[in-house]
């Protein structure tokens, strides 16, 4: 959904929208949320008073609902942040960026959330960084 836009991502696109009345370009789904990524100084406005526009929306949606901010300059702390901000249960305690390469370092269960069951969430992240920043590689220590 990140690359491309299906159907599907087109509707959620359209919904957020018109209840959050913030736009919005990218919409995936992570760790089975619906992730939609609005510009940062907007973040406070796509979420409502009281969260009220974000439980709308999952209410209508049937998922959960994440929504991160991200700046429209893509630097190495922009996409630090953005990683940060995706994952953020999990503590990550480092992250590297090194050409098209990613390194994250953190204790053993944030590495074994990030990766998840047969790899599922790394795939998942990978996918993310790759239509978003251009990131080839993901690599955990």
């Amino acid at each position: 959904m990140v690359g491309s836009i299906d159907m599907q991502s087109m509707r959620y696109l359209n919904l957020f929208d018109k209840l959050c009345r913030v736009e919005t370009k990218y919409c995936f789904k992570y760790n089975n949320a619906l992730v939609f990524v609005v510009p940062a100084k907007k973040v406070t406005m796509a979420i409502g008073p009281n969260a009220k526009n974000a439980k709308m929306l999952s209410a209508r949606i049937g998922h959960k609902i994440k929504v991160i901010g991200m700046e429209t300059e893509t630097t190495k702390a922009t996409l630090l942040k953005f990683i940060t901000k995706l994952a953020e249960p999990v503590s990550i305690t480092k992250l590297e960026l090194k050409d098209d390469e990613i390194t994250i370092t953190g204790g053993r269960q944030a590495k074994a959330t990030l990766i998840g069951r047969n790899r599922m969430r790394e795939k998942e992240l990978l996918t993310i960084l790759k239509g978003l920043f251009g990131i080839k590689s993901i690599r955990f220590n």
